[in-house]
């Protein structure tokens, strides 16, 4: 009876096996993770360990280990994992992702593992878990050649496939001619959005604090710096240093209800900090411009000085807080792609290289082979070094897709070694690795794919400043920037604003008698950080508050006084202009007349008017009133700065005119003079009378 349960039960998964094996494969094949895949088909299948990652010999034993998980919801028997394999090798790079991303059972290797290559399972509860593990030699598997093959491991219910867990096995014995050996430059992004609006005002929120503790991104990143060898080149976005520097040293945040919320020094970046110094010390450090701007936003909207101080500032911060070696020669445009009105403006500001989206320069002819990263772009300051990232092996160090450390990892041996083992290529080409430039990664894997790249016999790690155009380098078609490239940038709307603050944020600086560079610079750069660009409303929020701090600034430089009077038909006005500010100032003053019929103005400033923090500065100005006439005219006083920029709004002042002619003033002085003199023979005569009335009295006395 058993038997023939056990042949009715066979038959019956046979007869069901197409709907088993094609239908679901057909909806997978939708799917690009796996793991989602296998559970839509009741099991769900991971390798978790292969050893050797790479086989270099015929007989070297290679042991696969991973789990199966029923998650069918019913009690299962009968079930098999089998290893599955192809003995011809990849031809190309796109037949491996073409292998990769089919998912369906019917198209898996066609051997399936015989001896050791397959392990029966004992009876699985539903939403149980069984480990498995299977071993294989080169030899068993038919492997007589340097490549990359299809492997697979599958688990099968009576000998039809349910679900399966697709990844690579590269061969690599010793070749009769030995393979180039490439190098690789990985670039590891430190880039964030800006926290603050000006550099003395509250965070606009608290996210560094979580991202700098525990499993946040930041922590993360560390945690790669302390284990990343020297070669690996690390791009940092200076502000996200400013940010966290001022964290550690106390802080506070703007709270929904517009208030500010006291946070104390955090330790957790002072000592975040420490680490990368530490950690990076040795390794080179590429700053992005200050706020990682977007350049290509700023060429189009003629915002041109900004890139470049942007690169100076980046400069200067990046070495003060992280490392004094670090290069802002090497410019990584937002999403990897520039225009060439974006190179430009990058090569006036001494950026000799650039790393690109392999989609911003493609080859100028279709190839079947991998190019070389390097290749020279033409900008008006010169020629510039394109460095090209490849999109696949840049794909792999993000986490995402369903792909585990050791998929990811075998899938980078195979990439790395198709290239080295690519038809006619017989000199050493250079390959560019650059995850996105926000990314979060996930640091075991990040960490193990570094890892794997040292220790590849046909690959060489190097730093990516190394990395020049040489014989390997093919023709470039020129940099492709697209109409969607371009409705990626910041706008117009957004950038207009931005310029204006960044005019008026230049003049606080221009006033002073020190001349320095303007406090609100760090300010209005973070305002054209390319984060924006999916942000818009964040950004406009700050730009806002940077352009009230900035009128407030010059707001503390005024003319005192709303009117003034003018004796006669000319005379002096003093003007006076109050510095409240803590520094002293330098400036001058243009006064014109609105009313030149019945005012007219003649001032003219040699020297500038210096004024001491907290005092007030005065000018006389010489006006003159038209003859016969009075009331009140209008005249603009201008505030400007010492190269004639026009400093805060012009200011209307009111002169009160008396209209007095020099012969009103001789018949008004003539008549003062009589009066005058009528009042002093008044008091003579009374003084003579009293005098007299005292004399009689006196006479009077003496008689009696």
């Amino acid at each position: 009876m058993i038997r023939k349960a056990t042949l009715l039960a066979a038959l019956s998964a046979a007869l069901l096996a197409p709907l088993v094996a094609v239908t679901p494969g057909s909806a997978a094949a939708k799917q690009p993770n796996a793991a989602v895949t296998a559970q839509r088909q009741g099991y769900a299948v991971t390798i978790s360990s292969i050893t050797p990652e790479a086989p270099r010999n015929l007989t070297d034993e290679i042991k696969i280990t991973g789990t199966v998980r029923n998650d069918s919801g019913a009690d299962v028997t009968g079930l098999q994992i089998r290893l599955r394999y192809g003995n011809q090798k990849f031809t190309d790079r796109a037949a491996m992702t073409a292998y990769q991303n089919d998912q369906s059972t019917t198209t898996l290797p066609p051997n399936v593992s015989t001896r050791n290559s397959f392990m029966n399972l004992p009876p699985l509860a539903a939403g149980g878990t069984a480990q498995w593990t299977i071993t294989a030699t080169p030899v068993q598997l038919g492997l007589r050649e340097f490549g990359v093959y299809p492997i697979a491991v599958d688990v099968a219910q009576y000998s039809v496939p349910q679900a399966a867990q697709r990844t690579f096995l590269t061969y690599a014995p010793a070749t009769p001619q030995k393979l180039p050996r490439n190098k690789i430059a990985i670039a590891l992004p430190v880039i964030d959005q800006p926290h603050r609006s000006t550099d003395d005002g509250a965070f606009v929120d608290d996210k560094l604090s979580q991202s700098l503790t525990g499993r946040g991104r930041l922590a993360d990143l560390a945690r790669i710096a302390q284990s990343a060898p020297a070669t690996v080149t690390w791009v940092f976005d200076p502000a996200l240093l400013d940010d966290v520097n001022t964290m550690s040293k106390g802080y506070s945040v703007r709270t929904k209800d517009g208030k500010e919320e006291k946070k104390p020094a955090s330790a957790e970046a002072g000592q975040w900090l420490t680490t990368m110094r530490s950690a990076l010390a040795a390794s080179p450090v590429v700053a992005t411009p200050y706020a990682d701007p977007d350049v290509a936003a700023l060429a189009h909207q003629g915002l041109d000085t900004q890139t470049g101080r942007a690169i100076e500032l980046g400069g200067q911060t990046a070495r003060t807080l992280l490392n004094p070696n670090v290069k802002t020669n090497i410019n990584w445009p937002a999403d990897g792609v520039l225009d060439p009105d974006a190179l430009d403006l990058l090569s006036v500001s001494d950026v000799d290289t650039v790393l690109l989206n392999s989609t911003n320069l493609p080859p100028q002819q279709t190839l079947t082979t991998t190019p070389d990263a390097a290749a020279t772009l033409d900008s008006v300051n010169g020629p510039v070094t394109a460095l090209v990232a490849d999109a696949e092996l840049s794909r792999l160090f993000e986490p995402g897709g369903g792909a585990s450390t050791l998929l990811s990892t075998q899938r980078f041996i195979a990439e790395t070694a198709m290239i080295a083992a690519e038809p006619g290529q017989t000199l050493p080409r250079s390959l560019v690795v650059a995850p996105s430039r926000r990314w979060n990664p996930n640091p075991a894997l990040v960490t193990a794919l570094i890892k794997t790249a040292g220790k590849l016999p046909w690959l060489q790690p190097v730093k990516l400043e190394t990395i020049k155009p040489g014989k390997a380098s093919v023709p470039r078609a020129g940099l492709t920037y697209t109409e969607q490239d371009r409705k990626e940038e910041l706008s117009r709307k957004y950038l207009d604003p931005v310029k204006d603050t960044w005019a008026k944020s230049q003049l606080t600086s221009l006033i002073m008698q020190q001349k320095t560079q303007s406090r609100f610079d760090a300010a209005v750069l973070r305002l054209t950080s390319s984060a924006w660009r999916n942000s818009t409303r964040a950004g406009r929020s700050v730009s806002k508050a940077v352009e009230e701090a900035v009128d407030d600034r010059l707001a503390e430089i005024n003319i005192t006084g709303a009117s003034r009077t003018l004796a006669g038909s000319n005379g002096v006005v003093p003007i006076s202009v109050k510095n409240e500010l803590s520094d002293p100032i330098e400036l001058y003053i243009e006064v014109r007349s609105d009313n030149p019929e019945l005012l007219t103005v003649n001032f003219a400033q040699d020297e500038p008017l210096l004024i001491y923090g907290g005092q007030s500065g005065t000018v006389q100005v010489q006006m003159t009133a038209a003859p016969d006439t009075s009331g009140d005219a209008t005249v603009t006083v201008q505030l400007k700065t010492a190269d004639g920029q026009p400093y805060g709004k012009p200011q209307r002042l009111t002169i009160h005119t008396t209209g007095y002619t020099g012969i009103a003033l001789v018949i008004v002085g003539a008549a003062l003079t009589v009066m005058l003199a009528a009042v002093v023979t008044r008091l003579l005569r009374r003084r003579s009378q009293r005098k007299l009335a005292r004399s009689a009295k006196n006479r009077e006395s003496e008689t009696v």
